[in-house]
């Protein structure tokens, strides 16, 4: 069902009326809520309103003691049926932002469920949750644009790319792990027809600029991080690989080859982030993230967010629960459950 609310709306800003303002509000909010879809269509036919957002607006109008509030809020809804109003990163209509109640705008995420849908899965040890680059994605790019996953994986970020419209390079250093990727996320449907590439090699001496040459793109303008938290998961036997390194100094070393190789290739002003987590081992907290965080700064990146979520824990841990609790009682130290995400932005 379409409606034609613009013009039932509009129609209030002539009347002086406020009883009779309030009254052909509430005939229009009852008309909204016998609506079953979540979305409302208005008259034109292809501008789609989260029913939520629009319940919300007539409520507040409803709740007003003066005609100028009356006014100004009717005024405001108007606008956000009939202008939209976009920063150069991302396609949130900020004149609708209570529609986007679902993009966390807050440094603690506390994301209890992994999202399993489609051809996500958990399989791939090590892997961050899908709502990771879902938020990012949403957040700092817009459709059609490139990201660059330097650390593919079981691609979780490409389909999350794939699902919100926008093209994807993803760099595994396995051949093996790039081909089971690749197979898994072509089983994704692909309706907005996005580009992805599957390339194999080390992220941190692989030629970008070809690639962007092959492409036929500048740069891209997003850039997604998550390396190795160091050597807590061994993920293969190359050298190459920054898990297998024998020191912290050598794993920071290895990581800021990949961000040598990969930030140039970043649009100015655009953004970064770099999924993190610390590492216990041997009686002391090393500060993984922070020394990496440490890392992209010294490249001149600036820091916009820190993150702090909380951590999935791994099967290992969930069945040796009360060991390590008897563990960091003893040891005088807490069981860490967050990661961090940092994200920055280019000069």
């Amino acid at each position: 069902m379409k409606y034609d609310l613009l013009n039932i709306i509009s129609s209030s800003l002539d009347n002086s009326d406020l009883k009779e303002i309030k009254k052909n509000f509430s005939v229009l909010l009852d008309s909204v809520k016998k609506n079953n879809n979540s979305k409302i269509i208005l008259e034109n036919g292809h501008t789609p309103v989260l029913k939520e957002f629009l319940l919300g607006e007539i409520n507040q109008i409803l709740e007003t003691q003066t005609i100028e509030r009356t006014k100004y809020y009717i005024k405001r809804l108007i606008k956000s049926l009939t202008e939209t109003k976009q920063s150069k990163i991302n396609d949130l209509n900020l004149n609708r932002w209570k529609e986007y109640d679902d993009i966390i705008t807050d440094s603690l995420w506390i994301l209890n469920k992994r999202d399993n849908s489609g051809v996500h899965h958990a399989g791939y040890w090590g892997n961050f949750i899908p709502q990771i680059p879902n938020q990012l994605l949403r957040r700092y790019t817009k459709k059609a644009e490139w990201i660059l996953d330097p650390f593919l994986g079981s691609g979780t970020t490409l389909i999350e790319a794939q699902r919100l419209g926008r093209n994807a390079v993803g760099i595994e250093l396995s051949k093996k792990v790039l081909d089971q990727t690749k197979r898994n996320v072509s089983k994704e449907a692909n309706p907005n027809k996005v580009k992805l590439e599957f390339v194999n090699g080390d992220s941190a001496s692989i030629n970008l600029r070809s690639i962007l040459s092959t492409l036929q793109i500048k740069a891209f303008q997003f850039q997604i991080f998550h390396p190795p938290y160091w050597d807590i998961i061994k993920f293969s036997e190359s050298k190459s690989d920054l898990s297998n390194a024998k020191s912290i100094e050598e794993f920071l070393k290895g990581f800021g080859s990949v961000l040598d190789n990969c930030l140039p290739m970043l649009d100015k002003k655009r953004y970064a982030a770099v999924v993190i987590s610390d590492k216990y081992s041997g009686g002391e907290w090393i500060p993984l993230g922070f020394y990496v965080m440490q890392e992209v700064l010294k490249r001149g990146m600036i820091l916009k967010s820190t993150i702090v979520k909380n951590f999935d824990e791994t099967t290992a841990k969930r069945n040796q629960k009360e060991l390590w609790r008897y563990r960091a009682l003893a040891g005088g130290f807490y069981v860490f459950k967050h990661e961090y995400i940092f994200i920055f932005q280019k000069k």
